[in-house]
């Protein structure tokens, strides 16, 4: 749950640079994956580190 949570903030938040940044659509597509990418590897960490704690 914690990795599909983080890929999909991780999309926004790369959607919402590319925007700021005025990006045309593959701009944006492309930032918006590699932040799914890097989000869902955070919340993969996240989840590890949880079990491990629990």
């Amino acid at each position: 749950m914690i990795v599909i949570v983080g890929a999909i903030l991780g999309a926004l938040i790369g959607l919402r640079n590319a925007r700021k940044a005025q990006g045309d659509l593959k701009d944006r597509a492309q930032y918006a994956t590699v932040g799914a990418i890097i989000g869902a590897l955070l919340g993969l960490f996240a989840t590890i580190g949880l079990e491990k704690l629990l």
